[in-house]
Formats: structure tokens, sequence, C-alpha cells
């Protein structure tokens, strides 16, 4: 397995650069969908070939065109138009998990992509690495760079859970290491900062309590 830390394409599963379609042609109500299926594969496995060129801009056209064509098959994103158009037929089981393994693969490059450009949009980064964990929990890739998006981001709490259990997976990957201790480091000098904000309200409470005792000897003595 490559290290989740270097920006490498997902070019396994259901949509490798040879895409097999099981059960493609068997019956005319399934053409359509496995035709588009392997359509979002073509688009992937061009986005690929762009990204390996280093031709980021063209990579992120075709991984959003192959999810565009997934979208029109997507039962949670038919679910929130019913009605709206017509009935689409239900996926088998083999044909949803086609789907999904493409559209993980396509959020996980096009957040390598991002990755790589002179200006990243970290929210971007992040929001695509949380799509690919919410159908793949433990994909190690997408916990690394939701964990290094999310850093960047300031909050270095979420951060860190992200890449501790990145770093559960792959222990020996040199870059989840070296975000994992930015993370740790940049807690421990927020909570040092933090503990000197209450050291320093503790003193002031402190001298202001003094003076104000001070005034009062100075008023009762006034008084005698």
């Amino acid at each position: 397995m490559e290290a989740a830390g270097e920006e490498s394409m997902d070019v396994q599963g259901a949509a490798a650069d040879e895409p097999i379609f099981p059960g493609h042609g068997q019956t005319s109500a399934a053409k359509p969908v496995w035709a588009s299926l392997e359509e979002a594969a073509q688009k992937k496995t061009e986005g690929n070939a762009f990204y390996k060129g280093k031709n980021i801009r063209s990579a992120i056209g075709r991984y959003h065109r192959a999810l565009l064509v997934l979208r029109s098959l997507d039962s949670e994103v038919l679910a929130s138009v019913k009605g709206f158009g017509p009935e689409m037929p239900a996926l088998t089981s083999e044909q949803e998990a086609v789907l999904r393994n493409t559209q993980v693969d396509c959020y996980n490059n096009l957040a390598a992509c991002l990755l790589q450009k002179q200006s990243v949009d970290y929210a971007r980064v992040r929001e695509y690495s949380l799509r690919v964990l919410k159908w793949r929990p433990g994909d190690v890739k997408a916990l690394y760079r939701a964990g290094v998006a999310t850093l960047e981001m300031g909050d270095a709490q979420t951060a860190k859970q992200y890449l501790t259990q990145a770093c559960r997976e792959q222990p020996n990957d040199a870059n989840v290491r070296k975000h994992l201790q930015r993370a740790e480091e940049k807690l421990n000098k927020e909570l040092q900062k933090e503990k000197a904000m209450y050291r320093g309200m503790f003193s002031s409470s402190l001298k202001s309590s003094s003076v104000e005792e001070t005034n009062q000897t100075h008023r009762t003595g006034e008084g005698v």
C-alpha cells in the first residue's frame, strides 16, 4: 500500500484503468445503468492520466464529470428529488458497490489534486475527504488529508483525531507522523497560552484584592 502522506491516486477497485463490469448487457433494463457506470469509470481513468502528467486542472475536470454522471444513479441524491423526474430503476447491490467505489476514488483523487495547487482550498479538501470517510470510514488517505486540511484551518484538536487514526492504520508513514506532531505541538502551545492567560488573570485578581485591602486599612485608620 502506498503511503498516505504521498499524493497518490486511487486507481484500484471498480473504476480501475481497465474497468470490468460483470453483468454488463445482461438485460435491457440494466444497460443504461452499466453504461453510465462505465462512462464514469472512463472519466476517472482519464483524470488519472492527466494527474500523472501533472495537468491538475484537466484531472479535476474529469473527476467532476465522473461524479456528475454518477449523481444520476445515486440513490441518496435521487431520494431528495423524488417526484421531480422519471423514476430510475433501483441499482443492484453490485451496481451500488461499483458506484460507491468510483465515487470514493474520485473524491480521494480530487483532494489529492487540490493539495497540489499553489493556493490550496483546505475547506474543499476536508469536504471531499469527509465524503470518502462517510462511505469508507477507515480510508487512510482520506483520514490523512482530512487531518492536514483541518489542521491548516486551525482546528488542531479535530486534526489530531484524524491523524491519530491514520497513524494507527499506517504507523510507519513519515508524513502522517509529521503532521500529527504538528497538531500536538499546536495543541501544546494553545494549552500553554491558556495557562499563561489564567495566571495573568489570577495575578491581576490578587493585585486588585491587595490594593483594596490597603485602601480599606487606610480608610479605617483615618476614622480613628
